[in-house]
């Protein structure tokens, strides 16, 4: 898996990962494949940078899980798209929730499950500090005199 330049789909691997998706009736290959492969317009599975194998490899599959979800979601809700309760009332009881701050609307999208939250934590993680293309790895992180590199 790290020593390939693409990385693809592995049904029992993310299965094994992912059990809440063990039921081939209710996800078919066909289905988790197919969600991998739209996952891959979010997540690159060029196998490169610092979120590299096995760390590139659960994106993916973190990706197809939350695509899986939300879409099972939205089928749910008969096409709209699923939105987050802030206000429930049963009686006298009422209960309301605060949505996830998010800074940006693809944060609040992978908010809207679990896999999504963790996707979302781990490319926060893995890209602490910021990339840089190009230049003297040692001077990626200071500029020189004069602010050039």
């Amino acid at each position: 898996m790290s020593g390939a330049l693409y990385l693809t789909y592995d049904d029992a691997d993310f299965r094994a990962q992912f059990p809440y998706f063990s039921n081939t009736a209710i996800y078919p290959e066909a289905v988790l494949s197919m969600y991998f492969t739209m996952g891959i317009n979010w997540v690159s599975n060029y196998n490169w940078g610092f979120l590299n194998g096995a760390s590139r490899q659960l994106a993916l599959y973190q990706m197809t899980a939350h695509l899986t979800a939300l879409f099972g979601l939205i089928a749910q809700n008969n096409g709209a798209a699923p939105n987050i309760e802030t206000e429930a009332a049963i009686d006298k009881v009422r209960v309301t929730v605060q949505p996830p701050k998010s800074q940006s609307q693809f944060q609040q999208w992978l908010n809207q499950t679990p896999w999504g939250q963790q996707l979302l934590a781990l490319l926060l993680l893995k890209s602490a500090g910021g990339f840089v293309v190009g230049g003297a790895p040692e001077l990626s992180g200071f500029r020189r005199v004069g602010g050039f590199r």
